[in-house]
């Protein structure tokens, strides 16, 4: 005989609780974070000029209604839109993401937690503009800045423990959480009304991961995260309004995450809430490249130098061996044919092909006109991948969280090159002294493709200026980079 459920309403879940009462209540002092954060800023917004180059993803850039122009609305920087906060959520997100060569973050989920800059960067605008019309004060980009870690911190504690790639979910599920409850802050909504904010989150159909995977790879892994930061800020709008929430949204016998999309198994933490993740971050700052393949990629390009010195050619190597960690193989250990730019930054075979035989790999290394180069699916088929326990554990590893990879080439005589292995590529924590300074001439370079000098100049004065850059209004901040 079956039993009545039960319909007295719970009390909502300690996971949602944890999020909304760190958002509200946990001031942010660390310098280190707030310094990262600012450096994640401009590299961030510097990958989505880069990408404005590329009409795949201009064609989404712009309102939904095509000219429509919003008072008081977001700015897109390095376009002449001005949109709701929602779509120019997306508009952001999309073109930041675009060429996947911003922040990482590596653990049982790995992500990009940038992409929640989207959501943070169009509503602080579009609140900042609403707030100067009416005679009040804007936000500031320590505002910004303060969001940025936040919602970094949500993100990357959650993914530490809980793979939603093994249930078929894809990370971006985690922006749209993050991004809901920072910009839920910065719109003013209640305590309750945040829990029932990031409830929403929660309840929404979740992205599949099919979109990076063969055999559907595609350019939707391009936008997802600019869908999933714009669909917070509209439910954080929809939360304002005094919707309801759904407290037991992740525990919920039969109904709830854990049970319908989770196999049953409640999230796991390691750590409570702080500023680890925006410490630890993870810089994309030489290559435009998924982020487990960054360090076979710097060893590619140390081979070809071996190579040239050695009087060697590419069609003369007989094999190819990469010792890489587990998480590597399973997203991006690709054979067969690519079909398009996002198939190929995601085979780690082709971005080691490349360098190997041309000394570089750029975002133009992706498109059709190099592709099609038949050196490189020859050498492609050249090259396995091996699993070093001893990587995946360091991978892992609080204390290391190293994305090593080695690679040995043999040749067609017998002879081979000695091993080069990687374990930490220039944008980890443990290289930071050496990487700063690249990441910022690499946002320089993505200036100089949307601005005149002047105007580069005006963007560098207030970026690199980290107490001039706290105080400044976000507003005045996103005009610097409009068109």
């Amino acid at each position: 005989m079956s039993q009545a459920i039960s319909n007295v309403r719970p009390q909502p879940d300690q996971v949602l609780v944890d999020i909304v009462d760190y958002v509200l209540n946990y001031t942010i002092d660390s310098e280190l974070a707030l310094d990262t954060a600012a450096h994640c800023l401009i590299d961030t917004l510097g990958c989505g000029l880069e990408a404005l180059s590329y009409p795949a993803c201009t064609k989404l850039m712009g309102p939904i209604v095509p000219g429509t122009v919003v008072p008081h609305g977001a700015k897109v920087p390095g376009t002449p839109f001005q949109l709701d906060p929602v779509q120019a959520a997306f508009n952001i997100g999309a073109m930041i993401r675009w060429l996947d060569f911003n922040d990482t973050w590596l653990a049982a989920e790995w992500g990009h937690p940038s992409d929640n800059l989207g959501g943070i960067l169009a509503t602080a605008d579009w609140l900042s503009r609403t707030r100067v019309a009416g005679g009040k004060s804007p936000l500031t980009m320590k505002d910004v800045l303060v969001g940025m870690v936040k919602a970094h911190e949500i993100q990357g504690c959650i993914a530490l423990e809980n793979s939603f790639n093994k249930v078929g979910l894809d990370h971006v599920l985690l922006v749209k959480v993050a991004s809901t409850a920072v910009v839920g802050q910065m719109i003013g909504l209640t305590r309750d009304e945040l829990i029932n904010a990031v409830s929403l989150a929660f309840v929404d159909g979740q992205s599949m991961r099919t979109y990076r995977h063969a055999p559907n790879t595609g350019s939707r892994k391009s936008w997802a995260a600019g869908d999933a930061t714009s669909r917070a800020v509209r439910l954080a709008l929809i939360a304002k309004t005094g919707e309801m929430g759904y407290p037991s949204v992740l525990t919920a016998k039969t109904w709830g995450f854990y049970d319908v999309l989770f196999k049953g198994k409640p999230f796991a933490f390691q750590r409570p809430y702080g500023s680890y993740v925006m410490e630890n971050v993870l810089f994309k700052i030489s290559f435009p490249a998924e982020f487990h393949s960054q360090t076979a990629v710097e060893a590619a390009m140390a081979l070809h130098a071996q190579l040239a010195k050695a009087g060697k050619r590419v069609e003369d190597i007989r094999k190819i061996t990469i010792r890489t960690h587990e998480a590597a193989i399973r997203i991006i250990d690709k054979k067969g044919p690519l079909a398009n730019p996002a198939d190929r930054d995601h085979c780690i075979q082709y971005m080691v092909a490349v360098p190997l035989i041309h000394g570089r790999l750029t975002a133009a290394d992706y498109e059709d006109s190099i592709a099609s180069d038949p050196r490189i699916d020859v050498l492609r088929e050249k090259i396995e991948c091996v699993e070093d326990p001893q990587y995946t554990r360091d991978y892992h590893d609080p204390e290391k969280r190293s994305i090593a990879n080695a690679l040995t080439v043999e040749f067609n005589d017998g002879s081979r090159f000695e091993e080069v292995a990687v374990e930490y590529p220039i944008g980890h924590k443990r290289r930071r002294a050496d990487g700063i300074p690249l990441l910022i001439e690499k946002f320089r370079t993505n200036l100089a493709r949307r601005f005149p000098a002047k105007q580069q100049a005006a963007i560098l004065d207030a970026s690199l200026d980290r107490k001039a850059l706290d105080s400044m209004p976000v507003n005045e901040y996103v005009d610097l980079y409009v068109i």
